[in-house]
């Protein structure tokens, strides 16, 4: 950590809620299944990746970690801690940009059954550290992946 920063800790929660056009089935493949998830998930073209892996099993991890196009190297490092197929994913997860640690956060992801379509509840529990990142901006983030989610499925 630079010593210009002063060590510091801010907490929030969001919950984000989309509703997909896309039996629950579906979305759990979106959501687990690695060549699926490859085609929404993360930075997309302004995004050179430099690793990536997808261990979709209570205990197994996904990083993607790489650098913007002009911009700065970022790593995503995930944990799952509970799947009940069909139903729940609950991971935990660590942003770091240029090296300096973001946050850590405690996400549930949970579907169900809407009509003939499928409701996605996304919830995340945050700590952020040393004012180097904002819950809105991670908010913002998360919205964006989930609109890549709902895009891929539009096309799938």
């Amino acid at each position: 950590m630079s010593d210009t920063i002063t060590p510091s800790q801010a907490h929030a929660t969001f919950v984000i809620e989309r509703n997909y056009p896309a039996p629950v089935a579906k979305v759990w493949a979106a959501l687990s299944e690695n060549d699926a998830r490859d085609q929404w998930f993360g930075g997309g073209d302004a995004f050179d990746v430099k690793a990536k892996s997808h261990e979709f099993r209570v205990g197994g991890h996904a990083v993607e970690e790489g650098q913007w196009h002009g911009g700065p190297r970022s790593k995503f490092a995930s944990t799952y801690t509970d799947i009940v197929e069909l139903n729940r994913i609950v991971f935990t997860y660590d942003m770091w940009i240029d090296g300096q640690h973001l946050s850590t956060s405690l996400t549930t992801i949970a579907v169900e059954p809407d009509g003939d379509g499928t409701r996605l509840t996304y919830t995340e529990q945050g700590v952020h550290f040393d004012g180097l990142d904002t819950f809105e901006t991670r908010e913002e983030g998360s919205r964006g992946i989930l609109d890549q989610l709902g895009a891929y499925l539009a096309k799938s």
